[in-house]
């Protein structure tokens, strides 16, 4: 597990460089899930760390592999300076927490919610697992473990994510896409949803 972390914040130095900040949280009966900040100019990017260190398991089976199955790790970026964002740091852990303690496996195109705002005043209680290996590559790992995937998250705001269950991941996306949204203003507005 710990080798794994290494890798993993290795990873992330390599690409987004030092982070200026890091907390740690450990809820009950879970591993410890550490937050790295690293700011690039206007741009703040949370990752979390320790999500990975056991594969997540699928819900409906007897018993999960300590080995084998989808290892991630979530990032989120924001705009600099216009709201409190720091304050996501447990929001994001305890999503980052979901799979030991839900036994979920998050994936492109699922919605997590923490069920209340992200940061102060935050217009968004949820967000939208976008697909990986834009920003951070994926991070190939010794057989038989599967590779960490680092998975964007999309802010969403409540319309947004009732909108996304009844039409999908991709038709949320398309209607972002069409609107010009800046997903990474922390204090945006819902997408216009006709």
């Amino acid at each position: 597990m710990a080798e794994v972390l290494a890798l993993v914040e290795a990873r992330l130095r390599t690409t987004l460089g030092e982070p200026d900040a890091r907390a740690a949280v450990t809820f009950l009966g879970t591993d410890r899930i550490e937050v790295l900040r690293f700011t690039d100019g206007d741009v703040v990017r949370y990752a979390t760390l320790g999500m990975s260190a056991s594969p997540m398991a699928d819900p409906t089976a007897a018993l999960a592999d300590p080995v084998k199955g989808p290892r991630a790790e979530l990032v989120l970026t924001v705009r600099a300076g216009l709201a409190d964002t720091d304050k996501v740091l447990r929001p994001l852990a305890v999503l980052a927490a979901s799979p030991q303690v839900e036994g979920i496996v998050v994936a492109p195109g699922a919605s997590l919610d923490v069920g209340e705002p992200l940061w102060p005043a935050a217009p968004f209680t949820s967000a939208l697992v976008a697909e990986p290996g834009g920003l951070v590559e994926d991070l190939d790992l010794d057989d038989p473990l599967d590779p960490v995937r680092f998975l964007p998250l999309l802010p969403m705001t409540p319309n947004e994510a009732a909108w996304k269950r009844v039409h999908g991941a991709a038709a949320l996306q398309e209607k972002w896409l069409d609107s010009g949204t800046d997903l990474r203003d922390p204090l945006r507005k819902s997408v216009p949803l006709d």
